[in-house]
């Protein structure tokens, strides 16, 4: 019930803003999943994320929602930097680690923190995610649980993984050019 209140909300705010009406708008397909832990919500008092993100966003990161492939703004981005959550900013993936995987989602070989795949300093979790019809892997932001995308093992070497992230669960910052190895505060 809540999923459909959310989708109403969502489609009032696409008709109530006329910026967003003259772009088009990629559909995004929400997964419906039975009633598990209610992580993927988690929601403290200063926080209001239909507020704090655009619709696309909140699909995406607070509904388990999918870009349509090849639609994804970060799908063909290549400037060095830090994609961050889009929800809560934690530093999430290197551009150094992003590669073209043909599969219309911008992908990467390990998440920002890893070490030969030990994951224990990085911003993102993995869950068993059975939604797509056949066993999967989601990746979720460790500091806010914002659904990110899938993780699948059919990426090149040395991991073999391949990140499938959904472009609208990521804010891009750019390497400061001034200081290499940085990143620019925003």
């Amino acid at each position: 019930m809540s999923r459909l209140v959310a989708c109403i909300a969502v489609s009032k705010h696409l008709r109530a803003a006329p910026s967003l009406s003259t772009r088009s708008m990629p559909t995004l397909r929400p997964v419906h999943t039975s009633p598990g832990p209610k992580s993927l919500t988690r929601y403290n008092a200063t926080t209001d994320w239909q507020k704090k993100l655009s619709p696309e966003q909140y699909v995406v990161t607070r509904e388990r929602g999918t870009e349509v492939p090849f639609s994804g703004i970060y799908l063909n981005h290549y400037e060095m930097g830090m994609y961050h959550c889009v929800c809560c900013d934690s530093p999430l993936f290197s551009s150094e680690a992003k590669y073209d995987s043909g599969t219309g989602w911008p992908a990467f070989k390990e998440a920002h923190g890893t070490w030969e795949r030990d994951e224990s300093h990085a911003s993102i979790i993995r869950r068993s995610d059975n939604s797509l019809g056949s066993a999967s892997v989601e990746v979720i932001c460790k500091n806010c649980d914002a659904h990110l995308g899938h993780i699948f093992e059919d990426g090149p070497d040395p991991t073999g993984q391949r990140f499938c992230i959904n472009s609208a669960a990521l804010n891009f910052k750019p390497r400061d050019d001034n200081q290499p190895g940085k990143m620019e505060e925003n």
